[in-house]
């Protein structure tokens, strides 16, 4: 997908909390997400050795205690002037979960894309499908993985 200026402008929330807030080894990527409507919510990693949340989903979070309940695009940049940064792995499959048609600016800064988070994470794990209370569960299900 083409970025848009509300796409760009997304980047530059980013980088600017990126370069006011990510200065020591504890905040080092900064992310910042648009709800529909146009508000954008930033929030910076949490390094811990214990494991900690990346900056998706404390941004994430920082929208939720504002109770928003779709986001519509995210986009992640590191300390440093390193740039646009792809989300994790863990952060890919909670987007995906949490907000199933979010677009992702990803790719170097000269080259930067948008692209559905379905396409970060192709084949993805389906959380509910693994519930057993859940209603999407089908009703035999046998093999590895299940």
């Amino acid at each position: 997908m083409t970025m848009r200026d509300t796409d760009r402008a997304l980047v530059q929330a980013a980088t600017a909390v990126a370069k006011l807030r990510c200065r020591s080894e504890n905040h080092t990527v900064a992310a910042a997400a648009r709800t529909t409507d146009g508000r954008v919510f930033t929030g910076v990693n949490v390094y811990h050795f214990t494991g900690g949340p990346c900056a998706e989903v404390v941004a994430v979070g920082a929208a939720a205690t504002q109770g928003v309940t779709e986001l519509e695009t995210i986009v992640a940049v590191g300390d440093r002037g390193r740039g646009v940064i792809a989300p994790c792995g863990r952060c890919r499959q909670v987007l995906r979960d949490y907000f199933p048609t979010i677009r992702v600016i990803v790719g170097p800064m000269d080259a930067l894309r948008v692209v559905p988070v379905a396409e970060l994470l192709p084949e993805t794990y389906v959380w509910a499908d693994h519930q057993l209370d859940g209603p999407s569960l089908p009703a035999a299900r046998t093999g590895a993985g299940d």
